[in-house]
């Protein structure tokens, strides 16, 4: 959840490459009675009831959205429900059949759902600093005393990964292997940790990693892995399904699109006023669908599958 600001990204080069496809297919995806439901309702699971998706980045997922949830609860008057998918791909699935009402995907998940015909209205990005703006970034990580200085050295060696579907995690490492010369299909050996904190605990250990990639929040958790090269990639959005009855989004969008952690606390939510909630969360700032372009141009350049429809 950490986000920093993202400078423009120029000189994209044409490569052809398909990333390998994210597990379980999104296209088409359905739940029976459940997506009549939402169809009829506008809501995931019923009028009084907001679920809140989140991908599954680390084990202190829950924990550090929860007061944000207990947020949206005290300005909506609903129940607020947690739902944290098995990985990348099952919270895309679940956007698409209409099952989350409220989420905070990744940059990169947000427009793999959206191409995959989830109905999705970006509301913000959280920032975790006094003057950032959305933003954040992905790092190249390798053991502690490694003698790996840059990226070039990725080559022929098992590289931590964190989900095919993962901005930070998948994206941007792969077009940034492409412009050091290797192709993160042939030339080394891709593992997929399936959270950002796994990944910086398996390099750190470098045993079924040598090197690898995660989000800097997680990285800078981990005195066992140093940096060797960063890259800014697009704050990840807050959401809310463009179903929702027009009053309830737009109570969403007051309530999300800027906001502090002052006035959190000031609307009676206690546990946002905690050391460990401060460190994930400043403010939100806005965000539309037109700032994850960057993300679509290199899902162009690169043929990802993920990107696809």
């Amino acid at each position: 959840m950490k986000l920093r600001a993202l400078p423009a990204l120029a000189g994209l080069a044409v490569i052809g490459l398909g990333l390998a496809a994210c597990s379980g297919g999104t296209a088409g995806a359905t739940d029976g009675a459940g997506t009549e439901e939402t169809s009829a309702t506008g809501y995931a699971v019923d009028e009084n009831t907001l679920v809140f998706g989140v991908v599954p980045d680390s084990v202190d997922t829950e924990t550090n959205y929860q007061p944000l949830m207990d947020y949206i609860a005290e300005v909506t008057g609903k129940t607020v429900e947690y739902h944290e998918s098995t990985d990348y791909a099952a919270l895309i699935e679940a956007a698409v059949a209409g099952k989350v009402d409220v989420a905070s995907f990744s940059g990169f998940t947000y427009v793999t759902a959206t191409n995959n015909g989830a109905e999705l209205t970006p509301i913000s990005s959280i920032v975790t600093e006094e003057g950032q703006e959305p933003g954040y970034y992905s790092q190249a990580i390798v053991p502690k005393g490694s003698d790996i200085a840059s990226l070039a050295d990725f080559k022929g060696k098992k590289v931590c990964f964190v989900d095919p579907s993962s901005t930070s995690g998948y994206l941007f490492p792969s077009y940034n292997l492409l412009k050091a010369g290797i192709d993160p299909k042939t030339d080394i050996t891709p593992v997929f940790a399936g959270k950002h904190d796994v990944s910086v605990q398996k390099v750190g250990e470098a045993v079924e990693c040598e090197v690898g990639f995660a989000e800097d929040s997680e990285v800078e958790k981990s005195d066992a892995v140093k940096v060797v090269d960063e890259t800014m990639v697009p704050g990840a959005p807050l959401v809310h399904a463009s179903s929702l009855p027009a009053d309830v989004a737009k109570q969403l969008v007051d309530a999300l699109s800027e906001i502090t952690i002052d006035d959190i606390i000031a609307a009676g939510i206690e546990s946002a006023d905690t050391d460990a909630f401060r460190s994930v969360f400043f403010a939100t700032k806005p965000v539309d669908d037109e700032y994850y372009d960057l993300i679509r141009d290199i899902c162009k350049e690169t043929e990802a599958e993920q990107c696809q429809s």
